[in-house]
């Protein structure tokens, strides 16, 4: 597993919400769903988004595809300038600013919404209404709005899914799904390749021959009782390198990361699965609920049952210190 299939494993499309909103000015739609992620393309006319932190509004042309992370609100408009005259709420639900609903009464179709059938303006929306653990530690790093320019990649992508979005067929949610996610991949794809795109150091070890195998071990296989010469031994390399070299790149120890990983696993599995708490427990490494359960208390200061019971945290909500509670055995210095 890379870093982009991990991502696949966190707000991985399942039932998202999908939209053609077709607009006439003057129009201006307040975002307020707070879900952790929304991807938003025109394909025709333009469109300004507005952050409400103080940020510039930034102009949608065709073909380019905005991300933004939740839960901030924005608004979404024909100009900086025009004055919200609707919102979307958590759900998706579309009122008034006053409340009064108008989710069908803008209704042009399917999955297709707007005040003008005929509107000169054009986007395709996609939102994740759920986000995971593992895919925190990757979107943690994107901005709370990207905006990246028509690209050859995507754009294949966008004419695709501007196909797909008013079909009525048979698993068309499913086909949608994933269109959506490869659209996502492409974009952080791009963004993290680009000189200013501030990729997490653990995404840019992954290019590394000896470091970027040991991240892909550990990830593939977080059950396993992996020690740092283990690793080493794996990767072909002493225990005093791959230590020295997975630290410098990643900016923690092998068996550091290995913990904040397992916990990510962890935690998606809790929400994201019906699996028991003791069959969680030996997908990341422990052999019982009891000493698992001790550990997730430790580092979630609640309970594996209680933290499937409790809503998920903002994609930008700071990140707790890990310990996992497993012998110390793998801290190794790197000069040993």
């Amino acid at each position: 597993m890379d870093a982009l299939a991990g991502l696949l494993d966190g707000p991985r499309a399942r039932g998202a919400f999908l939209l053609r909103m077709v607009m006439e000015p003057p129009w201006s739609v307040r975002i307020e769903d707070r879900a952790p992620l929304c991807l938003m393309s025109m394909t025709r006319g333009e469109a300004w988004i507005v952050p409400s932190a103080g940020s510039d509004p930034v102009l949608l042309r065709p073909g380019d595809i905005a991300i933004a992370r939740g839960p901030r609100p924005y608004t979404v408009a024909d100009a900086p300038g025009t004055s919200a005259r609707s919102r979307i709420g958590p759900g998706g639900v579309c009122t008034t600013l006053y409340g009064e609903p108008l989710s069908e009464s803008m209704r042009l179709g399917v999955r297709t919404w707007g005040n003008a059938p005929d509107g000169s303006a054009t986007m395709l929306i996609g939102t994740y209404l759920l986000e995971g653990e593992i895919s925190r530690r990757l979107l943690d790093s994107v901005p709370a709005l990207l905006v990246l320019p028509a690209d050859a990649r995507t754009g294949p992508l966008l004419r695709l899914l501007d196909d797909e979005i008013s079909q009525d067929e048979p698993g068309q949610s499913v086909v949608l799904d994933r269109l959506l996610d490869l659209l996502l991949i492409a974009g952080l794809r791009t963004w993290f390749a680009r000189p200013g795109g501030r990729a997490p150091a653990w995404y840019v070890a992954m290019g590394d021959p000896v470091v970027g195998q040991a991240l892909r071990l550990l990830q593939n296989d977080p059950a396993r009782p992996w020690t740092v010469a283990g690793l080493a031994a794996a990767t072909g390399v002493s225990r005093a390198a791959l230590a020295r070299r997975f630290t410098e790149l990643v900016g923690e120890p092998p068996m550091a990361y290995l913990t904040g990983w397992r916990f990510a696993v962890a935690a998606d599995l809790l929400r994201g699965s019906d699996a028991t708490v003791e069959a969680v427990a030996r997908k990341v490494g422990y052999s019982g609920s009891f000493a698992f359960s001790t550990a997730f208390k430790r580092v979630r200061g609640m309970s594996p049952q209680e933290y499937r019971g409790t809503p998920a945290e903002p994609l930008d909500a700071p990140a707790e210190p890990l310990d996992d509670g497993l012998p110390n055995r793998q801290q190794i210095s790197p000069d040993a």
